[in-house]
């Protein structure tokens, strides 16, 4: 703790000595006497190659470009959980899911006693709000929070938007409003959470909007075709409606003179709604973009092949900030990395518990993960279920009141014509197939380098036996000192953390939830 506060006044020493010549437009005095404000943009759903800056030709947006040319652009980065709620959980509160009780698990409670870093914001004098989605799903109210765990919502404005898919909140006028409400000496933290690109999607409004089928870039793990190739530029046009309205927000930070004083970062909280992506703790489900954008506090214009996790954020924003560091943490400060290009990771943990209500009993399908810079192992603690949620009941449901359908079964995969088709077409892509929906080993190892899809698991090659038995290990013993539930014989509470949202009608199953329509929405 000493060697951190330590850097932090040495941090802000240099910029004082930096900014005092380089005022923030409008201000009296030096920018040393104020405090950067943080615009966090996070988008629902997105993977990291499908943004321009990565290279993704699918996808224009402009505004992000705009910052990684000017920002730090990173290329390693991967989420504590392929969920939404358990990896907002996770950059909130700087801990491994594993380490948060209910809010480990998707759509439960947040414990109200877990510290998390925009309270600590506050409490510095920060203006904190959000507009769109802040934590969420799950029950923040039952658990005694007075607002969400990210801070006072600005969710007032709506406009019309350009595709049945996408949300109709104004972020832009919504930060606007924010902005508008705070004290004029007070620096800001506002939470952009885009719901985008999350589902559902206007099947087709991409090619409405003038993309082309030859535009789309499938990852290898999904069939190419028309209809594969629909579904993904429409997903791409929704990443563009994020972008868009991020430099909106950008925009209005510049007119307000606090563009200079302004730390900007842009990321998501899990991959692609598609098979083999979202809810895997496998590539396409855990690696995701992030940018950090503030020429004015420390060098930009590179890209950085550092191993991050997003758990890194709350101590980087709070240092950053010039605020107490969070005691008890798993999460490490990208400052001295930002600010002196220091080595930061070595390798990088994830995983999940449940997502949606997939399996009787409301079982969910925990795996954790390791990632080095070229391997990626995986343990899978119960190989014996159906990774993506069992498959459809072969009788037609009778449905009780206040309980959704199973449909097409395999219910951890979100609804698309992607999944429609693969179900309808496995005898044509059997592997394809097994990969997204079959069940898994206990063991998977890849080689990242030559096979970036996770295509072909490599855990029982005798070539490899050294690597994964390092990694086993490694794996092993930071869950065990981290005091993850599966490594002391106490996984089963994960199982009894009760779910708000929607739940379907297995077979045999207990319920062991509370359905509750007031919390019930997409996965």
């Amino acid at each position: 703790m000493k060697v951190r506060i330590t850097f932090s006044v040495w941090l802000f020493a240099c910029l004082g000595l930096f900014l005092s010549a380089n005022p923030v437009a409008g201000e009296a005095g030096p920018a040393l006497a104020r405090r950067p404000n943080v615009l966090f943009a996070i988008a629902d759903d997105l993977s990291f190659a499908h943004l321009s800056a990565y290279g993704c030709a699918a996808v224009q947006s402009p505004a992000i470009d705009t910052l990684a040319q000017g920002g730090v652009l990173f290329q390693s980065v991967f989420a504590p959980a392929p969920q939404c709620s358990p990896c907002r959980a996770a950059i909130l509160s700087g801990c491994n899911i594993w380490q948060l009780r209910e809010a480990g698990t998707h759509s439960s409670y947040f414990p109200k006693d877990i510290p998390v870093f925009t309270r600590m914001l506050e409490a510095q004098g920060y203006h904190v709000g959000f507009t769109g989605k802040p934590w969420a799903p799950g029950n923040w109210k039952e658990a005694g929070w007075d607002r969400n765990p990210v801070g006072t919502a600005y969710n007032h404005h709506t406009l019309k938007p350009p595709a049945s898919g996408i949300s109709n909140n104004d972020y832009a006028a919504n930060f606007s409003e924010f902005l508008e409400k705070r004290p004029d000496s007070e620096p800001f933290f506002f939470w952009y959470g885009s719901h985008e690109p999350h589902r559902p999607y206007e099947n087709g409004s991409a090619l409405k909007a003038g993309k082309s089928l030859e535009d789309a870039t499938l990852p290898a793990f999904l069939p190419d075709h028309e209809i594969t190739r629909t579904d993904f530029l429409d997903y791409a046009f929704e990443i563009e409606w994020f972008d868009r309205h991020l430099g909106l927000i950008i925009e209005k930070i510049r007119d307000a003179g606090e563009l200079d004083n302004t730390i900007i970062i842009v990321t998501a909280d899990n991959g692609m709604p598609f098979p083999y992506a979202k809810a895997n703790a496998h590539e396409f489900g855990t690696h995701v973009p992030l940018l950090i954008y503030g020429p004015k506090f420390f060098a930009g214009q590179r890209k950085s092949p550092e191993l991050v996790s997003l758990i890194d954020l709350a101590p980087t924003i709070l240092e950053l900030a010039g605020a107490p560091p969070m005691n008890d943490i798993s999460g490490r400060s990208l400052v001295p990395h930002l600010i002196r290009n220091a080595s930061h990771r070595d390798h990088v943990l994830t995983g999940r518990e449940r997502h949606s209500h997939a399996r009787p009993d409301n079982l969910g399908y925990p795996a954790r993960s390791i990632r080095t810079g070229r391997f990626l192992y995986v343990r899978n603690f119960a190989p014996e279920r159906w990774p993506a949620g069992d498959p459809a009941p072969a009788e037609p449901e009778t449905l009780p009141k206040g309980y959704s359908r199973i449909g097409e079964g395999y219910l951890d995969i979100d609804g698309s014509p992607s999944k429609t088709f693969m179900l309808a077409h496995r005898a044509d892509y059997p592997e394809l197939f097994m990969l997204a929906f079959e069940k898994r080993p206990e063991e998977q190892l890849y080689d990242m380098e030559h096979d970036p899809f996770c295509l072909h698991n490599l855990a029982n090659q005798k070539e490899y036996l050294s690597e994964k038995n390092r990694l086993r290990k490694l794996l092993e013993q930071e869950l065990t000192q981290q005091g993850d539930p599966r490594m002391l014989g106490q996984g089963d509470i994960f199982e009894s953390y009760p779910r708000f949202g929607a739940m379907r009608l297995f077979s045999g199953f207990n319920l062991r939830g509370e359905y509750n329509p007031e919390y019930q929405t997409t996965e």
